[in-house]
């Protein structure tokens, strides 16, 4: 859906002949014009420059002067068209399935996101064009519309190999995330390049595994209007290094992605605000800070740094060809202390519904809420949930297979792991295994911290039902 668009500027006509011609392009005025905007509501005293070409703001569509019934000016009414579009297609939609409707549209209004997803047009396959789209996406988050997402590899013109496999890095972290080009390019799915191809398995992984945490982002969204995707200074309001910055972005209040966004690098300088992050794709792998630092991160062709924030318990699953089936896949659970805090506390949360439901809510019977908390403390280690409305997660058969803590501060050995109050004895499948974490850079004041990571597996916990992990370690009092 767009705005009220014929690519004709001022008063036409239909001229004699078929008009569009049947062949072409789209876009090109077929009708017979006449200037007519040169008017107060035509070029106001502080329009919007939207094309770019400093023209009246009815170019290529109705004109701004032109009235509706009733007196009321097109330019008062311009932007309702497509908003409109929007509501009258989700009432539908809604009428004839029951089903809750996916709408995707071009032109928006305030309140638009409350019916529509939104791709932010024809965006360029240039590299400046890659920038930009973090920046749109940001905006559009905060204007209301929390699924949004631009033109992967770019609408037109067709893209080189190497823009498209850094836009894939980039667009697979995307609220809405597409592979969409103009009819008239040159094919560029992923799977044209075998480059581009490893890079999306790549990035396109992390987001299928992602996915339980993309999905309670939509819920959060849905009741309290936050973006899906934000600007670093959502989490980080007091770090004024984060203000100005519009080459990274949070999924959440978390999960960082640091994108490279210029042609021929195989490194990005990326900024980490105060605390400790973990890199998901090498859980291992940890940068700490205590007033925040640049640092440049290796990114060869296919790969994309995404870090997850301390004090967070992030849900994940295993991934899957398509999302229906990476939906019924065990969870795991990656939780977040500080770089080895003796004490330290971490949270995070987790909503499953019936996705096809008119409505994302709690008490319908088809839906399940989960918060989950952890602590460490002198030594003992616990993880646990409290759910809410656990039956339809019950149902399901959704189960937490792995627990992974990281940031532990230990020398020794864990030990007194027990499941739900009941101690886990040596003939259990539980696995508890300890790796030991690599520090990227030093700290600032030379001290080197040492941390582990403690994996739980083997775990079979109902994601519908409360449950409690913990265990002691050989951490220093």
């Amino acid at each position: 859906m767009n705005e009220a668009s014929n690519f004709c500027s001022g008063k036409c006509k239909i001229p004699k002949g078929q008009c569009p011609t049947g062949s072409g392009p789209g876009w090109v005025c077929c009708l017979d014009c006449k200037n007519i905007t040169k008017t107060r509501w035509d070029e106001p005293p502080y329009k919007i420059n939207a094309s770019g070409l400093q023209v009246p703001i009815g170019f290529k569509t109705i004109a701004t002067s032109a009235t509706h019934y009733n007196g009321v000016l097109e330019y008062d009414a311009h932007s309702l068209y497509g908003f409109s579009q929007s509501i009258a297609t989700h009432k539908a939609l809604q009428g004839l399935e029951g089903k809750r409707p996916f709408i995707l549209t071009r032109s928006t209004y305030v309140g638009s996101g409350r019916y529509a997803a939104h791709w932010t047009g024809d965006n360029k396959g240039t590299w400046e064009d890659l920038k930009i789209s973090i920046t749109t996406v940001l905006n559009f988050g905060l204007f209301g519309v929390p699924m949004v997402g631009a033109d992967i590899c770019g609408f037109y013109p067709a893209p080189t190999e190497e823009l498209c496999n850094r836009w894939i890095e980039v667009g697979a972290f995307y609220p809405f995330s597409r592979d969409h080009a103009n009819f008239y390019s040159p094919r560029q799915e992923l799977y044209q390049w075998e480059s581009v191809a490893q890079s999306a398995r790549n990035a396109l992984g992390m987001r299928y595994k992602l996915l339980p945490y993309l999905y309670t982002l939509n819920y959060e969204a849905h009741i309290s209007g936050a973006p899906i995707a934000r600007p670093l200074f959502f989490s980080f309001p007091t770090y004024t290094e984060t203000y100005g910055l519009s080459t990274q972005f949070l999924l959440g209040s978390s999960v960082m992605i640091s994108p490279v966004l210029e042609q021929g690098k195989s490194t990005v300088k990326a900024l980490f605000p105060p605390g400790t992050w973990y890199s998901l794709f090498d859980l291992t792998q940890v940068i700490d800070s205590k007033q925040g630092k640049y640092v440049t991160l290796d990114a060869p062709l296919h790969v994309v740094n995404v870090h997850v924030y301390q004090n967070t318990i992030l849900p994940m699953q295993q991934g899957g060809l398509i999302s229906k089936a990476a939906r019924t896949t065990p969870f795991n659970l990656v939780v977040t202390f500080p770089a080895g805090a003796s004490n330290a506390t971490a949270k995070g949360n987790l909503f499953l519904d019936d996705d096809e439901l008119p409505e994302m809510n709690l008490g319908s019977g088809y839906s399940t809420y989960v918060d989950f908390y952890a602590t460490v403390s002198q030594g003992s280690v616990k993880v646990w949930s409290e759910v809410q409305e656990g039956k339809f997660a019950l149902d399901k058969g959704w189960v937490v297979e792995k627990v992974s803590v990281l940031g532990l501060d230990g020398s020794g050995g864990t030990s007194a792991l027990e499941v739900d109050g009941n101690p886990v004895t040596s003939v259990s499948s539980i696995e508890l295994s300890t790796s030991e974490q690599k520090y990227l850079e030093e700290a600032e004041d030379g001290e080197k911290t040492k941390s582990v990571m403690v994996d739980v597996d083997g775990l079979s916990l109902p994601v519908g039902k409360n449950f409690a992990v913990s265990w002691k370690m050989g951490i220093k009092a």
